[in-house]
């Protein structure tokens, strides 16, 4: 009678967390939807720090997105390749996938934001966003396939990497037809990384590690904030921009993903109970 006990609380836990993801999932959905459609404003091309060096126009901009590639490629390694021990970060094969996605999309970024910022405009902007819709896409699926149900993670990835990709194309479609709506963008963006927050916060975590993926979070969050502050932190004393501290602070949460990834490979995979 205990186990059975103990086995219908259990699931009594389970079924609210499920309903706390899903209500706020929805929840997000329809406020974001309930409201009228968001164009791109075109004061977000307009950087604070438009210096030319060696001939590349906004030279920190662009060259501060070469970190993405060095830590999307250690990514790929840490998945990918193998120590003499064959020792592996997953519990499950099939995991290494959504990282795959997550890594490729952030060393894709470098190019994709670098072309952007050499002159920024709505067209260029397409190639930034679409490989971090595969970063946002990946890392939801990563952390669904870890904390609450595989075979839910593996039917959900293709299609969640579709609605990322296609958040860019209406987007970018909607700014041409000259209504310009931003909303499904801005729910893969950050509508993801809620559903993330919340599955760190209501889901044990089955594998170790999970200390560098909110050391991560909170790296991406320090980056939006330094976006938001770009010409302030440029008039301080016209040395280095916002922005530019932006693309290092997110590569610098990707770095966190990275070192997650490698501290489990040192436990040969192990999974929490």
């Amino acid at each position: 009678m205990a186990l059975i006990s103990i086995g219908a609380h259990m699931q009594r836990i389970q079924i609210v967390r499920h309903s706390i993801v899903v209500v706020a999932a929805f929840g997000a959905v329809a406020a974001v939807f309930a409201g009228p459609p968001v164009p791109q404003p075109l004061a977000y091309h307009t950087m604070a720090d438009q210096r030319s060096w060696l001939g590349i126009p906004n030279a920190l901009n662009v060259l501060s997105n070469l970190p993405f590639a060095v830590v999307g490629v250690l990514g790929l390694a840490a998945i990918f390749g193998s120590d003499v021990d064959r020792r592996v970060p997953f519990c499950d094969s099939w995991e290494r996938w959504p990282y795959a996605a997550l890594f490729t999309g952030v060393a894709l970024t470098t190019v994709g934001s670098s072309y952007y910022h050499l002159a920024p405009d709505n067209a260029r902007l397409v190639w930034d966003r679409l490989p971090m819709t595969l970063g946002f896409m990946g890392l939801l699926t990563a952390v669904l396939a870890e904390r609450v149900s595989l075979p839910v993670a593996h039917w959900l990835f293709a299609p969640l990497l579709g609605v990322g990709a296609a958040s860019v194309v209406y987007w970018y479609w909607s700014e041409v037809q000259g209504a310009g709506d931003l909303r499904l963008y801005l729910l893969v963006q950050f509508g993801s990384l809620l559903v993330v927050v919340l599955l760190l916060v209501f889901y044990p975590a089955r594998c170790v590690g999970g200390g560098y993926l909110v050391a991560g979070l909170v790296a991406y969050a320090a980056a939006k904030g330094l976006e938001l502050a770009d010409g302030r932190i440029f008039a301080l004393g016209g040395i280095i921009s916002g922005h530019t501290l932006k693309h290092l602070a997110a590569a610098g949460g990707v770095a966190c993903l990275v070192g997650m990834l490698r501290a489990r490979a040192q436990l040969a995979g192990r999974c929490a109970a």
